[in-house]
């Protein structure tokens, strides 16, 4: 795999770039940012025409925050951005309607009630599924009264966190030439994830349409999010679907990963990765080293799925 040089590129101290980010000290304003990004992505879910692996329902990221890109409807083109440096959820249509929600702390049901305003002010005849998904005990978004937090300063450093991550993980995925998704986030898990293919089929784990649809073939995914559930702090992620037998003993780097039983997966707990000498290093190390090991174990065809070299153009 050739490396690159982050080094290089850097003009942000890395306190800007990987800044902390405890999950208790705003875990009440990701709970309801979360809910909040569900709407959007549900516009997805509505509006997007099908992908493989339900690539069509994840967000992108923006240097300013998460988008649904450009949506069609039956009245021309919809797009949702969630703007975390001015804290705005912006509605923009193709023929210049614009409607701009303030994220401030308000609840769940509020936001949701103003979304649909907005949409019907700009004419898009969309509804959505209001009920949460892969949540616990979820509340449906027009009743959710109970979630009305935001705080700006965690957002903007969880974002941040999220452009760091995206460009090391863009770059790790810039040499696999098989079938790879995008660095994209996904809002149902709250994750930033990447997932590349060997090719070959797989039979989906039990547990309904989404892993009947996104764990069909064998694949290597990995991703960040800020914890949730037994991981009470914000971790990077790695996993190989089937999972080949001795992944779980498999040497992954750096000297923080560890095989968590409980989540099947290896997990890199975020605090190392922004405390290393060179936090681009320890994540690309992980990617990697993950990536391989499963690669290996389940006998990837490499050679094929591979650039020896990045083609440059001439």
């Amino acid at each position: 795999m050739p490396i690159a040089d982050h080094a290089a590129r850097r003009s942000q101290s890395r306190e800007e770039r990987w800044p902390p980010l405890p999950l208790d000290a705003w875990a009440p304003t990701r709970d309801t940012l979360h809910l909040w990004t569900q709407i959007a992505g549900k516009l997805k879910v509505e509006l997007a025409p099908f992908q493989n692996e339900l690539w069509h329902t994840a967000l992108q990221l923006t240097a300013r925050g998460l988008t649904t890109g450009a949506l069609p409807t039956p009245n021309g083109a919809l797009q949702a951005d969630f703007d975390f440096v001015d804290h705005h959820f912006i509605l923009t249509t193709g023929d210049g309607g614009r409607k701009t929600i303030p994220l401030y702390p308000r609840a769940v049901a509020h936001f949701y009630d103003e979304t649909r305003a907005c949409l019907e002010a700009l004419g898009v005849p969309v509804q959505i599924d209001p009920m949460p998904q892969e949540l616990p005990d979820p509340i449906p978004f027009d009743k959710d009264t109970t979630h009305d937090s935001y705080e700006p300063l965690p957002v903007v450093r969880w974002h941040r966190i999220l452009l760091s991550s995206a460009h090391v993980m863009a770059e790790h995925r810039s040499w696999f030439r098989g079938k790879a998704s995008p660095v994209h986030w996904y809002w149902g898990s709250f994750d930033l994830a990447a997932t590349r293919h060997s090719g070959r089929p797989a039979d989906p784990p039990p547990g309904g349409y989404i892993f009947r649809v996104a764990e069909d073939e064998e694949n290597w995914a990995a991703g960040f999010w800020p914890g949730s559930g037994p991981v009470d702090y914000p971790a990077f992620y790695a996993y190989v679907y089937p999972q080949p037998d001795g992944y779980p003993e498999a040497a992954v780097e750096p000297d923080a990963a560890f095989w968590s039983a409980e989540m099947r997966e290896f997990l890199l707990p975020y605090d190392a990765v922004r405390t290393a000498d060179d936090p681009e290093a320890a994540l690309t190390a992980f990617l990697q080293s993950s990536y391989v090991a499963g690669a290996e174990l389940a006998s990837w065809d490499r050679a094929r799925l591979e650039f020896a070299e990045i083609p440059k153009p001439r």
